[in-house]
């Protein structure tokens, strides 16, 4: 027995070093494998998900700056930490790939770490894990005493340690309880199904009647038509689904005499969406709008009105496409017209909120020049100590129409009226990068005219050289030609000498058309003073009478105007390429176009491209604006369009050609018709040549008549 214990010490003597080999290999191994696996990007629910953040010591506070962090502090060779992993990265795919949102998905997020339709752009909350082994000083420094460590970080400070179970369970009722503080009433009451260690697609979650998956408010619950389903077409009226109604978390005005209630007569401020149940793009809106009425409530209310059973209130309301969407005020209402993003909804319902509580503010010089640092575009307006309550309440109307386009302020600083040289008041202006440009009308009834204020306010609203976007791009296009800068931002240095050269341009050219337009105004006064002179001069009263009524009409807008605008070339780099032919990534370029013939011009007069030069840009416009043209622009669309609109601006600017034209094509038609219609008669008359005969008529009468059979011109026996 004892020789047997012997040999067995021996043996494991022998092979003791070789098992402690083994086992520091596979130590290394795990290390390495631990090491390789966070350098791959996986698969979670069909999105491609990346690696986890990995952190070291050095830039640790850099990365928990901002936002939230919850952070795992690991050792490879940790026991514990091996057995938590697959759950741990499971709990960070099954977050990343989630949406706050029910419109949108991971896979249709172009930037997910920044945008608001994204788990980590929503709620600003990020996972991280560090090694141990290797940071060793900043783990101790941080008082990581066991691993695995999981802490919760907010703007670099650490907030709560978990000491709950390694599990999934755990975790995930750990940060949903920060997410639900992060945005109160986000996140689903009930318990949420999470997927299992090392799975690749969650599961289906239960759905409540305050939200869904990850939060998502739940619109279709009972429907058994998915929204995906749905056609596109929204003039499409089919069978609509028994939706049920859907709990607000604002008052719902759905009923007319609510609405008129709650709504109309009173002077709260309302954001009223309406909408009918089978329309694709009312159910994409519908969580979005949903959680703008949580982020918002106790300061804005929001509602909806169902135009399928509101159907004379939504007539009232002119309501024509779904969804509408009306920012009320009393009486008063404007259309929102911008995207249908989250934050730019709550972005504009808080501009506008902020109008309706402030009003119109009243600046002197000193306010007025900090605030002219900021903004664009300002309207001022002046009055005096006559100014009466009827032109303030005028006044008062115009706000909600300028939200998130321009600001609206007053004053009766003589400062600032000999700066602008005001001599009469009322008077409106608009400011645009220290530009002034007057409302022209001066007669009381007309500045109290809001339709008519706010008509000349949307023509100059924009700014000298606005960025276009995909709101605002056919207010830019539209019924002109557009100088369009395709910039690149990410050129810093060029793209802010570009702008202002863009600038400079614009100013140049307006100061120009402004001369001329005033020179051609006074060329008419004086063309009407010499006819009035010369009809007195020969005591003609007549002439006089008509020299004097005659009224000069010219206004600037008469011809089409020019407009100056930019677009990021990288942003927009598809739509550049197909429609302009044109890479940013190759040099800044300039673009003249014409929307309304679908034509452009790139090149200048000595065929150059147009590049971000005040000399390039305006030798080309006046080439352009010439009529006709005096460069040969390119089509934007096919040939056949092309030449549809080809043949359309022609008409345009050559009517009278294009009258002769037209009655010469008609003549020459008549003539070959006529000619066609001779030949025909000469070869048989009208019913053709009669046995073979070549004379040209047949008899009615005589002993053969008509089906006589006899030839004109031979002998009969």
């Amino acid at each position: 027995m004892k020789a047997s214990f012997l040999a067995f010490s021996l043996l494991a003597a022998v092979f003791q070093p070789v098992f402690a080999a083994s086992h520091g290999q596979e130590k290394r191994a795990d290390a390495k494998l631990e090491n390789d696996a966070s350098d791959r990007t996986t698969i979670f629910n069909d999105v491609r998900v990346p690696p986890m953040k990995e952190v070291n010591a050095a830039g640790f506070d850099e990365t928990i700056k901002d936002g939230y962090w919850f952070v795992k502090f690991y050792s490879p060779y940790c026991h514990f930490c091996k057995a938590v992993r697959p759950a741990w990265q499971t709990l960070y795919e099954f977050y990343y790939t989630s949406n706050p949102l029910k419109s949108s998905t991971s896979k249709q997020v172009p930037n997910p770490e920044s945008s608001l339709n994204s788990f980590q752009g929503y709620y600003d909350f990020h996972f991280a894990e560090m090694d141990c082994v290797v940071n060793g000083d900043k783990c101790q420094e941080l008082e990581v005493k066991e691993w695995p460590t999981f802490a919760l970080y907010h703007d670099g400070k650490l907030v709560e340690k978990y000491d709950g179970g390694r599990n999934m369970e755990g975790l995930s009722r750990f940060v949903e309880k920060w997410l639900e503080s992060i945005k109160p009433g986000s996140r689903p009451r009930g318990e949420m199904k999470l997927p299992e260690p090392g799975a690749k697609i969650a599961p289906e979650q239960p759905k409540d009647q305050e939200g869904a998956i990850i939060g998502e408010p739940d619109i279709n619950a009972g429907s058994s038509t998915p929204a995906a389903s749905q056609k596109s077409d929204d003039s499409v009226k089919p069978a609509a689904p028994a939706l049920p109604e859907r709990k607000q978390p604002a008052p719902n005005p759905q009923e007319s005499e609510s609405f008129q209630k709650l709504v109309t007569t009173t002077r709260d401020p309302w954001f009223v969406k309406f909408y009918a149940p089978w329309c694709v793009h009312c159910q994409a809106l519908a969580p979005i709008w949903s959680q703008m009425a949580k982020d918002l409530k106790g300061k804005l209310n929001i509602g909806e009105v169902n135009c399928e059973v509101e159907k004379r209130l939504c007539k009232d309301a002119r309501v024509n496409v779904y969804p509408t969407m009306y920012f009320f005020r009393g009486g008063e209402r404007v259309e929102y017209e911008g995207l249908r993003g989250l934050g730019d909804l709550v972005n504009y319902a808080r501009k506008a909120v902020d109008v309706v509580g402030s009003g119109v503010q009243y600046v002197d010089a000193t306010a007025f020049k900090k605030m002219e640092e900021t903004e664009e575009v300002i309207f001022l307006y002046f009055f005096d100590h006559a100014t009466t309550s009827e032109d303030f309440a005028a006044l008062d109307r115009l706000t909600l129409s300028l939200v998130g386009r321009a600001r609206l302020v007053k004053t009766n600083s003589t400062i600032l009226a000999e700066r602008f040289k005001i001599s009469t008041w009322p008077r409106l202006l608009v400011s645009r990068d220290g530009r002034p440009s007057y409302y022209t009308a001066l007669a009381p009834k007309d500045m109290r005219d809001f339709r008519q204020v706010l008509a000349w306010m949307q023509k100059v609203w924009l700014p000298i050289v606005p960025e276009m976007t995909a709101s605002n791009a056919k207010e830019i296009m539209e019924r002109k030609y557009v100088v369009l800068g395709i910039l690149n931002r990410q050129r810093s240095d060029e793209f802010i000498q570009d702008k202002r050269e863009l600038k400079n341009a614009a100013l140049e050219w307006m100061e120009k058309q402004t001369k001329l337009f005033q020179l051609e105004r006074q060329e008419l006064r004086d063309a009407k003073e010499l006819r009035i002179e010369e009809a007195d001069d020969r005591d003609d009263q007549r002439a006089l009478r008509a020299a004097k009524n005659t009224r000069i009409t010219i206004k600037e807008d008469d011809k089409k105007q020019v407009a100056f605008a930019w677009v990021d070339g990288i942003f927009w780099d598809r739509w550049i390429r197909t429609t302009y032919g044109i890479d940013v990534r190759n040099g800044e370029r300039v673009i003249i176009n014409d929307e309304e013939n679908r034509r452009y011009w790139d090149t200048t007069p000595n065929g150059g491209f147009i590049v971000p030069s005040r000399t390039s840009i305006l030798e080309t416009i006046t080439h352009v604006v010439s009529n006709p043209s005096k460069l040969k622009s390119k089509s934007t669309v096919g040939t056949f369009e092309g030449l549809f609109f080809s043949i359309r601006t022609f008409t345009f600017a050559h009517p009278i050609i294009t009258f002769l034209l037209f009655v010469a094509v008609l003549f020459v038609s008549s003539f070959i018709a006529r000619g066609k219609l001779r030949r025909g008669r000469s070869a048989g008359g009208l019913l053709g040549s009669v046995g073979g005969s070549s004379g040209g008529f047949f008899h009615l009468d005589g002993k053969e008549g008509l089906l006589g059979g006899g030839s004109g011109g031979g002998k009969v026996d």
